[in-house]
C-alpha cells in the first residue's frame, strides 16, 4: 500500500472520530440543559403518559356549543351491531337466505339497484322497503309459491357487516372512516373528530347513499329527547355535516348555558326555555342583540317573554331578580336552643345570639361564625398558591443530568403534595375577635354559629412524635406541651409553629400564653433546593392549617 493511500485512509478515520465524537457531545449537552420539568405545567394537574396505558378519550373542557359534548371519543371506542326491527331494506344491504327441505341452499345476497335479491330455482324477490322484522315472513312467502311442502325457510339482514362510509362537510378531520353497517352516525362523527363547534352544524347532517338524500338528522332530537333515527350504513355512504345555521347564546339561571342554533331567521323564546331549561329562581330575561352598529339591550319578566323573538348573534341573559326577605342560620354546638333560626334579611349577629340558650357547657367567649362566601375565598387563595408552587416547580433550567434527575423527583413530591392540597375544604371561619364587638356584624344566608365546648385540654398537632391532647396546665409554656407530645421529631420546624385559638386566631410567636382549647401546629421543615419552593409550601400549610384546622404532610 503507497504511502499517500495509507495518509488518506487514517485522515478518513480520524474525520469520523471527531464527527462521532462532535454528536454525542452535542447531544449531551442537550439533555444536560434542558429540563423535562421546563415546560409550563397545567393548572393543578401533572400528567402520566405511558405507552402501555390504556386508550382515554379526550376530555373537552369549558364546553360552550349545545352537542359539543357528544364527540369526546365515547362514540368511537364502541361499536354496535344490534338489531333493529324497524329498519327498512335498502339497496345494497345484504341478506342471508337458508333453505331446507327438497333443496339446501344458504348463500348472502345482495339487494341489487332494483331492490331485489335473486334466490335460485325461485326468482327475483323484492325486499326493498320491507320492515327487517317482516324480512323472513316476506322472503317465506315467495320461497313457498314455488316449493310448497316440507320446506324451511330462514332469512336475517347482515346487521355487522363491515362498510367504509365518507365523513365530510364541517367535521374536525374529514374522511374515509370504517366500522360496521349497524354503527350509529354519531360513531362515525365521533372517528372524524366530531363536528367542528365553530363551523359546523349540530341540527343540519345529511346521509346520502348513490347522491340520494336518505335521512336529515337533528342532533338535538337525540341530546333532548334520547331518539335517533337508525339507518343501516353501506360501503360508500356519506354523512355531511352542513355549516353553522343561526345561533343564539343563553347564560344565567339556566341548565344549559351554552350557545344553540336554531332554522330560519328567529325563533320564539319560548323554544329558548325550552333548550335552555330554566331554573326555578328564574324571573327576568335581557336579550342583547345589535341593531346596526349600535347594541341595545331589552329586559322582560320571564311571564311577558314568552312570544318574544330572538335573531342571530343574540345573547340572552336570564336573571333572578328577587329580594331575599329572610336568611336562614343556623346554630350548633354547645347550647339547648333552637338549632335553625329563620331571620328577617339584614339581622345582625346579635339577633341571632338573643335565640341561644346556652348550658353550662357553654363557652360564650370563643364563639365562631363559618361562612360559605369566606370558604370559597379561602379556597380560591389556596388555590392561587398551589398554582404558583406549580410554576415554580416545573419551570427552570437544569445545568447537569444529575441536577436534572433531582429536579425531577422533587417535581414529582411536589406533584403529590398539590394533588391532596387542593382538595382541601376549608371551613370559611370568621374570626370574631370579641364577642362584644362583633354584635353588629351582618349575618348572610346559611351562616353557621358554633358554640364551642368549655374544655381543659390542648390539642398538638404535626411533627411531634405523639400528636394528642394534653392536659391544660395553668402557667405552662409552649415547651411543656410539645415535650408532653413526645418532642419535636427529626422533621419538625420549630420555628414554624401555629397556634390556634378556639375562637379561630391564630398566633405564631413562641412567648405565646397557652390557653384551654387552643390547638398546637407544627409545621415540617421543607427539603428542597431552591428558596422560592421553600416558602411556597410553607405559605400553603398556614393557610390549610389555619382555614382547615388540618396539617398535611409536605412529603
Amino acid at each position: 500500500m503507497s504511502h499517500e493511500k495509507s495518509l488518506y485512509i487514517y485522515k478518513s478515520y480520524f474525520l469520523f472520530l471527531l464527527s462521532l465524537f462532535i454528536i454525542l457531545f452535542l447531544n449531551f449537552q442537550g439533555f444536560a440543559q434542558v429540563s423535562p420539568i421546563q415546560s409550563p405545567a397545567q393548572p393543578l394537574t401533572v400528567p402520566q403518559a405511558s405507552q402501555f396505558a390504556p386508550y382515554q378519550p379526550p376530555v373537552l373542557l369549558n364546553i360552550s356549543v349545545f352537542g359539543e359534548q357528544l364527540f369526546t371519543g365515547r362514540f368511537a371506542v364502541e361499536q354496535f351491531a344490534g338489531f333493529n326491527p324497524d329498519y327498512l331494506i335498502s339497496i345494497g344491504d345484504k341478506i342471508t337466505i337458508h333453505i331446507w327441505g327438497p333443496i339446501n341452499y344458504r348463500e348472502t345476497l345482495t339487494v341489487d339497484p332494483q331492490g331485489n335479491i335473486f334466490i335460485p330455482n325461485v326468482g327475483p324477490v323484492k325486499v326493498l322497503g320491507v320492515r327487517n322484522g317482516d324480512l323472513n315472513q316476506v322472503v317465506e312467502r315467495e320461497v313457498k309459491k314455488v316449493f310448497k311442502e316440507h320446506t324451511g325457510i330462514y332469512a336475517t339482514l347482515e346487521t355487522s357487516v363491515p362498510v367504509k362510509v365518507f365523513v365530510t362537510g364541517f367535521v374536525r378531520n374529514p374522511g374515509l372512516y370504517g366500522g360496521l353497517s349497524s354503527n350509529s352516525i354519531l360513531y362515525f362523527i365521533d372517528r372524524a373528530g366530531g363536528i367542528d363547534p365553530a363551523r359546523g352544524s349540530f341540527i343540519d347532517i345529511k346521509v346520502f347513499r348513490n347522491n340520494k338524500l336518505r335521512w336529515k338528522y337533528n342532533l338535538y332530537d337525540f341530546l333532548i329527547n334520547g331518539t335517533i333515527h337508525y339507518i343501516q350504513m353501506a360501503d360508500g355512504d356519506v354523512i355531511l355535516v352542513e355549516p353553522k345555521k343561526s345561533v343564539f347564546k343563553v347564560s344565567g339561571e339556566v341548565y344549559n348555558p351554552f350557545q344553540f342554533e336554531f332554522e330560519g331567521e328567529s325563533i320564539k323564546l319560548e323554544e329558548v326555555f325550552k333548550l335552555a331549561k330554566l331554573k326555578p329562581g328564574a324571573t327576568h330575561v335581557a336579550i342583547s342583540r345589535k341593531k346596526g352598529i349600535e347594541r341595545i339591550t331589552e329586559y322582560y319578566s320571564i311571564e311577558e317573554a314568552w312570544p318574544i323573538e330572538v335573531y342571530n348573534g343574540d345573547e340572552v341573559s336570564v336573571l333572578s331578580d328577587r329580594y331575599p326577605g329572610t336568611i336562614y342560620v343556623r346554630l350548633e354546638g354547645a347550647h339547648s336552643g333552637p338549632r335553625a333560626l329563620i331571620l328577617p334579611y339584614g339581622a345582625k349577629l346579635k339577633d341571632a345570639l338573643a335565640k341561644l340558650v346556652p348550658n353550662e357547657k357553654s363557652n360564650l367567649s370563643a364563639v365562631q361564625l363559618f361562612r360559605k362566601s369566606v370558604a370559597q375565598r379561602q379556597k380560591e387563595a389556596i388555590l392561587q398558591s398551589l398554582r404558583q408552587l406549580q410554576t415554580y416547580a416545573f419551570t427552570g433550567r437544569a445545568e447537569t443530568k444529575e441536577e436534572v434527575e433531582l429536579r425531577a423527583k422533587e417535581a414529582e413530591l411536589i406533584s403529590r403534595f398539590i394533588e391532596t392540597a387542593k382538595n382541601v375544604e376549608p371551613k370559611g371561619q370568621v374570626i370574631l375577635e370579641s364577642i362584644n364587638e362583633a354584635q353588629e356584624m351582618l349575618l348572610e344566608d346559611g351562616d353557621v354559629i358554633y358554640v364551642p365546648e368549655k374544655t381543659s385540654v390542648v390539642m398538638v398537632h404535626g411533627e411531634v412524635r405523639f400528636p394528642n391532647a394534653v392536659l391544660f396546665k395553668p402557667g405552662a409554656q409552649l415547651s411543656y406541651y410539645i415535650s408532653q407530645a413526645g418532642d419535636f421529631t427529626q422533621r419538625a420546624s420549630k420555628q414554624d409553629i401555629l397556634i390556634v385559638r378556639q375562637n379561630g386566631k391564630f398566633e405564631i410567636s413562641e412567648k405565646v400564653d397557652i390557653k384551654p382549647g387552643d390547638e398546637i401546629f407544627v409545621l415540617p421543615k421543607i427539603e428542597a433546593k431552591r428558596l422560592e419552593i421553600v416558602r411556597g409550601i410553607t405559605q400553603i400549610l398556614y393557610q390549610i392549617a389555619v382555614s382547615a384546622r388540618v396539617l398535611l404532610m409536605a412529603w
